[in-house]
C-alpha cells in the first residue's frame, strides 16, 4: 500500500505540513482577492453595458451587477489597476504551484468522500484547482500574445474568474478555521513534527515516514518567495517608468522603449499587421466621417489641423499589463467634433468610433459621454511634437484618459455621436 499515492507513506517530503500550507494559503488569499477585484475593474473599464461592440460577454446577466461608468480621473487609473492585476498574477505563480504541491496528497485520499461536508469541499476543490489553473494559464498566454485557447479571451477569462472565485470562497470558508489554528500554533512556537490532524477523520499532511530533509520549511518558503520576487522584477517594469523598463523581459511590449524619436514608445498592433496601407491613409484618400443629429461632415487631415488644437499628457495602458509613460498628445477635442454635428458645447453624448482596420476584436469601439466630454479626450493628430507614425495610428487616433488601450482606436475612419 505504501507504493500507492492513496497511502500517506507514499508522500515522503518532510516539507509538507499544515504550517507550510497555511502560510502559502494566507498569501494566496490576499493576492487572489486583489486579482479578482482588479480583474472586475478591468472589465468595468471597457464599459461593456454601453454598446454591443464593447461587450465580449453578452450573456453575463447578474454577473454584471457591479458595472458603472468608468471614470476619466485619475488619468492613470487603468494603468494602475491593470498593471497590478497582471504583475501580481505573474508574481503569484510560484506561490500557487507550491500551494498545489503542498496539498497534492489529499487528491488521492481514500475514501474520496467521507461526509456531505467533505463532498462539498472536494467539489469546491476540483473547481478551485481547475479554475485557478485555467485563469492563470489563459492570463499568462494573453500577456504573451499566445492566443492558443479556443474562443475569445474576454468571455473565457470573465466566466472562468466567477467559477473560480465561487469555489475559492467556499474553500476559504471551509478551511479558514484550520488555517487560523495552524498559524496560531506557529506563532506560539509549537513543534510541527507530529501535529494533530485537522479532524479525527482527516489525515495529516505530515508524512508518517518522512525522508531526510535537505532544506527547512522556512528555507522552502524563502525559495518560493525568491521565485516570486524574480518574476516581479522581470515583469513590473512593463508599467513603471525608469530603469526597471529594461528588466521587463517577460512582457512582450513592456521592455525598454522601442525605437527612438517622438513616436518611440510601446505599441501593440502595427499598421502592417492590421492591413493598413499607405494609400488609404494618404492626404488625398483619407477622410474622417463624423455623424450626428445635424448630418454628416467629412474632414481631411488638413481641415482637422485647422480646428482648435489642444494637448494632453496621457499614457496608453493595455489589458496585457504594459503601459507607456505619459505622452504629449495634440489634436481636436472629441467634444468639439460633437459640436460640428449638432451638439451644444458640453452636451456631447456617447460615440461609436470605427477604424480603417478590417479585422480584430476592437475594430469598432464605443466611448461613454463622460469620456467624450473630458477636455483631455482627443482625436490625436500628433504626439510629442510630431505627427503620428503609421504604427501609432496616422492619420488620426483616439486618446482618452484612464481608458483601456484598445478603446483608444487607431486609424480612425468614422465617428458616430449619439446615445448607444
Amino acid at each position: 500500500m505504501e507504493r500507492l499515492p492513496s497511502s500517506p507513506a507514499f508522500w515522503r517530503s518532510p516539507l509538507r505540513g499544515p504550517w507550510f500550507t497555511s502560510v502559502l494559503g494566507v498569501v494566496l488569499l490576499a493576492g487572489i482577492t486583489v486579482l479578482f477585484v482588479t480583474g472586475l475593474l478591468s472589465y468595468a473599464a471597457y464599459n461593456p453595458g454601453l454598446s454591443p461592440v464593447n461587450d465580449k460577454t453578452p450573456d453575463k446577466g447578474l454577473l454584471g451587477f457591479y458595472l458603472f461608468p468608468w471614470p476619466t480621473d485619475p488619468h492613470w487609473l487603468y494603468r494602475l489597476t491593470q498593471g497590478v492585476h497582471v504583475t501580481l498574477g505573474i508574481a503569484l505563480v510560484p506561490i500557487l504551484l507550491a500551494k498545489l504541491w503542498s496539498v497534492l496528497p489529499r487528491l488521492f485520499q481514500l475514501p474520496p468522500v467521507r461526509s456531505w461536508a467533505h463532498a462539498l469541499e472536494r467539489i469546491s476543490l476540483l473547481m478551485l484547482v481547475g479554475g485557478v489553473l485555467f485563469e492563470f494559464v489563459t492570463g499568462v498566454l494573453n500577456v504573451q500574445l499566445d492566443y492558443v485557447f479556443p474562443g475569445s479571451f474576454y468571455p473565457l477569462h470573465f466566466y472562468g474568474a466567477w467559477v473560480f472565485f465561487a469555489a475559492f470562497t467556499v474553500h476559504v470558508v471551509l478551511r479558514a478555521p484550520a488555517a487560523v489554528r495552524n498559524l496560531r500554533r506557529m506563532r506560539a512556537g509549537e513543534e510541527e513534527a507530529t501535529p494533530p490532524p485537522v479532524s479525527s477523520q482527516e489525515p495529516s499532511l505530515v508524512s508518517p515516514n518522512p525522508a531526510e530533509p535537505t532544506v527547512s520549511r522556512r528555507g522552502a518558503l524563502g525559495l518560493v518567495g525568491g521565485g516570486s520576487l524574480l518574476l516581479l522584477a522581470t515583469t513590473v517594469g512593463q508599467n513603471i517608468d525608469g530603469p526597471l523598463r529594461r528588466t521587463a523581459v517577460l512582457a512582450p511590449h513592456g521592455g525598454s522603449e522601442p525605437g527612438s524619436g517622438p513616436n518611440g514608445f510601446q505599441i501593440n498592433k502595427t499598421a502592417a499587421s492590421r492591413g493598413i496601407s499607405a494609400a488609404e491613409t494618404s492626404e488625398e484618400a483619407w477622410r474622417l466621417v463624423v455623424t450626428g443629429p445635424s448630418g454628416t461632415v467629412r474632414l481631411s487631415r488638413a481641415e482637422l489641423l485647422e480646428l482648435p488644437q489642444h494637448s494632453a499628457a496621457l499614457p496608453i495602458a493595455c489589458v496585457e499589463g504594459w503601459s507607456t509613460s505619459d505622452q504629449w498628445w495634440r489634436g481636436v477635442r472629441l467634444g468639439d467634433l460633437a459640436t460640428l454635428v449638432g451638439y451644444e458645447a458640453g452636451t456631447a453624448p456617447d460615440v461609436l468610433v470605427e477604424s480603417l482596420q478590417r479585422r480584430g476584436a476592437f475594430r469598432r469601439a464605443a466611448l461613454r459621454a463622460n469620456q467624450v466630454r473630458d477636455p483631455r479626450s482627443l482625436l490625436a493628430l500628433g504626439v510629442n511634437g510630431e505627427s503620428l507614425s503609421p504604427d501609432h495610428g496616422y492619420p488620426a487616433r483616439v486618446i482618452v484618459p484612464a481608458a483601456p488601450g484598445v478603446l483608444n482606436t487607431k486609424w480612425v475612419a468614422r465617428m458616430t455621436f449619439g446615445d448607444l
